[in-house]
């Protein structure tokens, strides 16, 4: 596999090696032993796999857990999504900025979203199946929205005429609040 650096060091787009033929074709959509040594250089363990299915026009997230955080790699199956991690670790010299990637059946790229990012995605296919293990399971009781059209975090998502779709859960998404004058989010 191929691991491409974002602007974002710690998120990682990962191009995994495709064998085709005129019979179709195979690929490893993972392999524990690489994953550590070219991803996160870290033993790492996923405990849940999740699989959505959305309609074009959908916006999903942008997701987070105060406890239980979760690390991803995300990929699409069927159609195309715009995927984005937001960098919100309070410490981190990336705090606030953003990384966007289409991913899709097509092109098979996978994209490593760790933990201390919020997560969501558009599609822009006529539908997309969007699957992601996760290194922690979900807890609903710790999980959180940022609004997706923060203007703190300026995300350009690649919208097609309108607003996007949401859940009930994500348009009532919080606003980022700066605190003490310094780059801190209150999550």
């Amino acid at each position: 596999m191929k691991v491409i650096d974002t602007l974002i060091p710690d998120v990682k787009i990962i191009e995994p090696s495709v064998f085709g033929d005129e019979r179709g074709f195979f690929m490893e959509t993972w392999n524990q032993k690489q994953f550590e040594e070219l991803v996160t250089g870290k033993p790492t363990v996923f405990v849940q796999d999740n699989h959505s299915k959305s309609k074009k026009g959908i916006l999903r997230g942008l997701h987070y857990q105060t406890e239980n955080a979760q690390g991803k790699l995300v990929r699409v199956v069927s159609g195309e999504v715009f995927d984005v991690a937001v960098d919100i670790r309070k410490d981190s010299t990336t705090f606030g900025h953003w990384v966007g990637e289409y991913l899709s059946a097509e092109n098979k790229r996978q994209l490593w979203v760790p933990e201390g990012f919020a997560h969501g995605f558009y599609v822009t296919s006529e539908q997309a199946e969007f699957v992601y293990k996760c290194t922690d399971y979900y807890n609903p009781k710790h999980e959180h929205v940022l609004l997706w059209n923060d203007e703190f975090f300026d995300i350009d998502w690649p919208l097609d005429g309108g607003l996007p779709m949401l859940s009930n859960k994500d348009t009532l998404g919080k606003r980022t609040e700066i605190i003490l004058g310094r780059n801190q989010i209150e999550l």
